[in-house]
């Protein structure tokens, strides 16, 4: 089925932009239209470069249901493709300095590669994304244990996080300027050991300008930790270690972490170490100098804006390609991780195209790890009546 949308009947729906809050927030109204079932191409704006949606068949899940991939294209060079197994981004083109669209994240092209496993590639991690350590917490002066799947830590979200369900598909919006997606998530009361029933909207949009905003809101019925995040691999050449791409962040410190990479609660200044980015440098060679072990980045950067506002966090320019990648966010951190745990001869992805250890890049737009278990963190608990709301745009542009 191809239906087309013209400018006069292209939908005026909803911005994807957050009002700049975690808790709080009335939830906006939102006009979608429904997808018909089976596959759909939709396109609006002008007829040489439209903005353009699709929706087909993934495959099938191991229980039978029936997962779809999303396309969104911009008529400018810019493509992103997702499903709504794990709302996982499965690739992402985007244009060079000559113009030559190439895939910067790291996935595979079938449902049963990631059924798998993998390290969470391009997914939404929740309920909580990052550690808690020693997988506790206490609310209200009730405990809380959870699942300890990294070490004797819990992480993103446990065994089976959002990471791994079949999202629902609450509709689309398609106009010249943007084309949007949105999708449901009912966490039950008890899912991995979290309280409350958890009602998550996520929200991805595809600007015209080459903007992808993720709009994440969720609220529950009992107090409950909720920390969202997109766990997206990048690398800007498209293939290769990412040695020679370049990193600033908009962080003048960090969270000090233990062996396990919980937070110790200090806050400490970047300035003298391999962990500052204040001005850009390349990822070598100090991507091989860390102290953790496997070598590289593993840390949560506590961002100069502090949170509450849409701000920028981070620019990565890959040198020989011209690409450059923005990261802005309301969230108050971000996680830079290098792919340190990949096997030695790497992951086999899209297009038989293997990236090795160091070969990928995560920023992890977040509230700080372990902050349930922080008081001088921020706030991490959602309680009834409270609406988490939250934006990231990562912004593709070429030198």
């Amino acid at each position: 089925m191809q239906t087309l949308i013209s400018r006069r009947d292209a939908l005026v729906g909803f911005s994807a932009l957050a009002s700049g809050c975690w808790f709080g927030c009335a939830s906006r109204a939102v006009t979608l239209r429904s997808f018909p079932k089976g596959n759909f191409k939709a396109t609006a704006g002008p007829s040489n470069t439209p903005m353009t949606l699709d929706k087909t068949s993934f495959g099938k899940l191991p229980d039978g249901s029936e997962a779809d991939l999303f396309t969104l294209s911009n008529g400018r060079g810019v493509t992103v493709k997702f499903t709504n197994y794990g709302l996982i981004i499965t690739e992402l083109l985007t244009p060079d300095h000559q113009g030559k669209p190439g895939n910067i994240v790291l996935g595979f092209d079938n449902l049963p590669r990631y059924l798998e496993g993998h390290p969470f590639f391009g997914a939404i991690a929740g309920r909580v994304a990052n550690r808690i350590g020693k997988g506790v917490f206490i609310i209200d002066g009730r405990t809380y244990p959870l699942a300890l799947n990294n070490g004797p830590n819990h992480l993103h979200g446990g065994n089976v996080g959002f990471d791994k369900k079949l999202w629902q598909i609450g509709g689309y919006e398609l106009t010249p300027e943007q084309a949007s997606v949105q999708f449901h998530y009912l966490s039950p009361d008890g899912e991995e050991g979290y309280p409350g029933n958890l009602n998550v909207t996520v929200t991805y949009t595809l600007t015209r300008d080459s903007d992808f905003r993720i709009h994440y809101q969720a609220t529950s019925d009992q107090a409950t930790p909720v920390n969202l995040t997109n766990h997206s691999y990048f690398n800007l050449a498209g293939h290769g270690s990412i040695d020679a791409q370049v990193l600033q962040l908009w962080a003048k410190r960090y969270t000090v972490t233990d062996e396990g990479l919980i937070p110790t609660g200090e806050i400490a200044t970047v300035k003298g170490t391999t962990l500052d980015f204040t001005s850009p440098h390349s990822f070598a060679p100090g991507i091989n100098q860390t102290t953790l072990k496997p070598p590289g980045y593993d840390n949560n950067f506590v961002l100069d804006s502090g949170g509450g506002r849409l701000a920028l966090a981070a620019r990565v320019t890959d040198p020989a390609s011209g690409r450059v990648l923005e990261v802005l966010t309301d969230q108050p951190g971000i996680q830079l991780y290098t792919a340190n745990h990949f096997p030695a001869d790497g992951y086999e992805c899209a297009g038989g195209v293997r990236f090795p250890p160091h070969g990928a890049f995560c920023l992890e737009t977040q509230n700080f790890p372990d902050a349930v278990n922080q008081p001088s963190f921020p706030k991490s608990i959602l309680r009834p009546g409270e609406t988490y709301d939250t934006t990231t745009v990562f912004r593709f542009r070429t030198n």
